[in-house]
């Protein structure tokens, strides 16, 4: 890409992505001191954590219908904005050790992420129509390598006792400024949709309802899965390893880093596994992977073992969203509706998934509760066949109208994600 201005957009993009990994791994990794201070339970904790989940899911249901009203400058500004504001929120709650506080702050950084992130994939997939290259993979990449690094900054300031509120006052001074850096290399207009008609309805080119296409619902298994798979790890991991295999809390964000340096390996590695062998079998074997580690991490009492053991779960979880979600646009007519449904049915793993785990950790124990999570995902090695349908080619030739540019939504991330 020799377009400094296009060379300059695609380097915020990145930057868009990495903000929200770096700000969510920074809460997660800080999880066991804030759960301490706020003196909650584990249940209560998933209560708390059920604030994220319905931000998440509030901003990505709006998001495509802001895109197309108002492009994605604006969203993306908006979205980021909120991000950094419910840092600064959860490290008030913190400091006051108010649980209201700390569940409205993980609400508006759910609305906040979701929502930006989705006008980043359009923003994204708008550069590889310019550029014809691949930045969508490498943006979820980002996400993982925020989270990275940000597990990193938290695991010491776990190790040194510094504490949590300053912590994250200090990541929200951190993401202001790559806000203030990047968004002015973003353009103006893109997604704006000329053509009057929701994108996100749910119905593919011919009227019918994507809802009543069982391969599509076989993928959206897959995808809730996945998506569980991962969303256990981002809100339970670090108090896994220090109630359920009692390591230290700097210890239990070592492991949190491992499981994102993992979930980073996989997504930038994909692309090859990919094309080599398929998207079921790159299914198959991440659902496999999953599985494995979670049995490790549920059934071994060694806590080394299982510590090593979140390196599968974490390759695991890497690919199965993103693939999924990249196999639904291509069973069928209508792309936008079909990733739309399916990525609501991801998104419903991330909703439900805390405050169900948080309950029944109570009763059983958080490493007793994982062994829902191991039940979706080993169910996810049978469905992975689904992803292998794709819609059939029409023959002769196709005229190509100008683009609408919010046909360019490939799918958002979630940490949860995606995240």
């Amino acid at each position: 890409m020799t377009d400094p201005a296009l060379r300059r957009r695609r380097q915020a993009l990145y930057l868009f992505f990495f903000l929200p990994g770096i700000a969510m791994s920074s809460w997660i990794t800080r999880t066991p001191d804030i759960r301490d201070g706020l003196g909650v339970s584990i249940g209560q904790m998933g209560l708390i954590l059920f604030g994220l989940s319905v931000g998440s899911m509030a901003g990505i249901l709006c998001s495509g219908r802001l895109v197309s009203r108002f492009g994605t400058r604006p969203v993306i500004a908006v979205g980021t904005l909120l991000v950094i504001a419910a840092v600064f929120v959860i490290a008030a709650g913190s400091a006051a050790s108010s649980a209201p506080l700390v569940a409205a702050g993980l609400g508006v950084f759910g609305a906040g992420m979701g929502g930006g992130e989705v006008a980043v994939n359009v923003d994204g997939a708008d550069v590889e129509h310019l550029t014809g290259t691949a930045v969508l993979p490498a943006l979820h990449g980002c996400f993982s390598l925020g989270t990275v690094v940000g597990g990193l900054l938290g695991m010491a300031a776990t190790a040194t006792a510094f504490p949590a509120h300053w912590h994250l006052a200090g990541i929200g001074l951190i993401a202001t400024a790559i806000l203030v850096h990047a968004l002015r290399a973003v353009p103006a207009g893109t997604g704006i949709s000329s053509a009057g008609r929701d994108e996100s309805h749910p119905e593919g080119e011919h009227g019918a309802p994507v809802w009543k296409d069982r391969a599509l619902l076989l993928i959206g298994g897959i995808v809730l899965a996945m998506a569980l798979a991962e969303g256990a790890a981002n809100d339970w991991l670090p108090l896994l390893m220090v109630d359920g295999h009692g390591l230290d809390p700097a210890l239990g964000s070592l492991v949190f880093v491992g499981f994102a340096a993992a979930m980073t390996l996989g997504r930038f590695s994909g692309s090859f596994f990919i094309e080599r062998y398929g998207r079921v079998a790159v299914l198959r074997a991440s659902a496999v992977s999953g599985a494995a580690g979670l049995v490790l991490v549920v059934f071994s009492d060694n806590a080394v073992v299982a510590a090593a053991a979140v390196l599968f779960w974490g390759l695991g979880a890497s690919l199965g969203f993103p693939v999924a979600l990249s196999a639904a646009g291509d069973s069928g007519p209508g792309k936008t509706a079909r990733v739309s449904l399916v990525a609501t049915i991801g998104y419903v793993a991330f909703l439900v998934g805390p405050p169900a785990l948080g309950f029944l950790g109570d009763h059983y124990g958080l490493r007793s509760a994982m062994a829902v999570v191991l039940v979706f995902v080993a169910s996810a090695v049978l469905l992975a066949p689904a992803a292998g349908t794709r819609a059939p080619v029409t023959a002769g030739p196709v005229p190509v109208p100008p683009r609408p540019a919010d046909e360019s939504v490939k799918h958002p991330s979630h940490q949860g994600e995606g995240r």
